[in-house]
């Protein structure tokens, strides 16, 4: 039997982070990884600090508490959306087409789709993805992706050989 992926979800928003305002991303984000199979292991808010969030990221790869990092939040253009950059400086191998699948997917919904500077890579044996900070985006982003991701973790765990 095959263990399920475990997933952490990390919401990048300095204003959620400090109790302003109600996270509605993280649970969104969540609900959408339990929906693919995950099990959300870690939830977690962070200030929108592009060193905390790397450090975080890291740590979460390296220490092996999740195969699926998952990033709500930081992705567009305002000059403390810094997620994609703590990504960038994290991961090893990056997979570009998760994000541009995602931000094709989106295309349907919102004329601002091709603003979202959102990443996915690897690190070690996690893949982390880059969501947008919308609920509703969460969903129609992650439809795109989500059958390939039991795939991705099941390569990046040294299985799947036959593709």
């Amino acid at each position: 039997m095959v263990s399920p992926i475990r997933a952490a979800v990390l919401t990048i928003s300095t204003s959620r982070a400090a109790g302003e305002a109600e996270d509605l991303g993280g649970p969104a984000l969540a609900a959408w990884a339990e929906s693919i199979g995950a099990t959300v292991v870690l939830r977690e808010l962070i200030s929108d600090d592009e060193a905390a969030i790397a450090a975080r990221l890291r740590s979460i790869a390296d220490e092996a508490l999740a195969e699926l990092i998952l990033t709500t939040g930081g992705t567009g253009l305002a000059g403390s959306d810094r997620t994609p950059e703590a990504t960038a400086a994290v991961i090893e191998r990056p997979v570009p087409g998760i994000a541009e699948a995602m931000r094709l997917a989106s295309r349907q919904f919102t004329s601002n789709w091709m603003l979202s500077r959102g990443l996915a890579g690897c690190r070690g044996a996690a893949l982390i993805v880059n969501f947008p900070g919308s609920p509703k985006a969460i969903g129609q982003a992650g439809a795109a992706i989500a059958a390939a991701l039991p795939h991705a973790i099941a390569l990046l765990a040294g299985g799947a050989d036959g593709h």
